[in-house]
């Protein structure tokens, strides 16, 4: 890319910001997020109670993006075949000969909204697991490939929610981050109540189409971060398992399972769209620091000893970056 065209990209990054606040009121960390999530070409698990306006959020951004956009409301009673697609007997009219044609279910889009993803029991739950991972889907010994861009946003009630089943540990592996929707500020809350409750309906305009997207995700690698950041979320990592000698006092007993190489990865590339949403082509210890909880906190596999003391993962997370001793720290 030329330096016009990395200023027109910024532009355009800064413009899909406004575009999604039109309709969302606050949560500016939370759409920050979400849009690192989608120039870093990774997928996103956004959790909060029912109620809090995840899904508009989701739709809101679809809205923003010219790309193609499916929604799914993941049930109890949802088939894998249901979201990947069947196959269909055919009969040719002039032959009189029958054959079979794959007919591509709603992951053949480029924005997935997988709604209340852990309503669904597990088998269908990892039917989204190769597409994810891979941008394919295997079908009767056939591969399809997945349009691109393709961005998986999956919602999920919290697990205290009747009716929901935990998603295993290698489907929340492929989320690149894990964000949390908290209830609204008072002023936040009193504007949404005076902006949903009349005639007026906010209109998301178009902002960014794929080609576009695609070129702002070949971009984020090429945003520069510093060798003593790797190796810090490298540290960072690391610390996270049990038996790590950098593991931070006081919480060994807190993980049983901590987080995978694949979590240095996400940070590494999230620390970098991230500073490419703020308008930055090198990174900074506050990109890698803002982000290591919702990278970190959903591939840790918590101890009872946290449970029984009350101990989040997102507090642990806060006690690795504390106490992993970090470039300028």
């Amino acid at each position: 890319m030329t330096e016009a065209e990395v200023e027109t990209t910024l532009a355009k990054l800064s413009g899909l910001r406004a575009a999604i606040g039109q309709a969302i009121v606050g949560q500016e960390t939370v759409v920050e997020q979400l849009l690192v999530g989608l120039i870093a070409g990774g997928h996103c698990l956004v959790e909060g109670v029912p109620g809090l306006g995840k899904t508009l959020l989701v739709r809101s951004l679809g809205q923003a993006l010219d790309l193609g956009f499916r929604r799914v409301q993941f049930t109890p009673d949802l088939m894998p075949s249901d979201i990947l697609g069947t196959e269909l007997l055919e009969e040719d009219h002039g032959t009189g000969k029958r054959h079979f044609r794959f007919q591509p279910g709603p992951v053949f889009t480029n924005l997935l909204l997988a709604d209340e993803l852990n309503r669904t029991p597990p088998k269908t739950q990892a039917a989204l697991l190769e597409a994810m991972q891979e941008r394919t889907v295997s079908y009767g010994g056939v591969t399809h490939q997945l349009p691109a861009p393709f961005f998986v946003l999956a919602t999920q009630n919290p697990l205290e929610q009747a009716g929901t089943y935990p998603l295993p540990e290698a489907q929340l592996d492929r989320f690149l981050l894990h964000v949390r929707v908290d209830y609204p500020t008072a002023a936040e809350e009193l504007a949404i109540l005076s902006q949903t409750t009349g005639s007026h309906s906010a209109e998301v305009p178009r902002v960014m189409a794929g080609e576009e997207i695609l070129a702002v995700q070949a971009l984020v690698r090429e945003v520069h971060l510093s060798g003593d950041l790797i190796d810090w979320i490298n540290r960072l990592v690391r610390a996270s398992r049990p038996g790590d000698a950098a593991m931070p006092q006081g919480i060994a007993s807190y993980v049983r399972w901590g987080a995978g190489p694949r979590a240095g990865q996400s940070l590494v590339l999230a620390a970098k769209a991230r500073a490419l949403l703020h308008g930055r082509l090198a990174a900074t210890r506050e990109d890698v620091a803002a982000l290591a909880g919702p990278v970190i906190r959903h591939r840790l596999l918590l101890a009872f000893a946290a449970e029984a003391e009350g101990v989040s993962a997102d507090r642990v997370v806060e006690r690795l970056v504390a106490g992993v001793r970090g470039p300028g720290a």
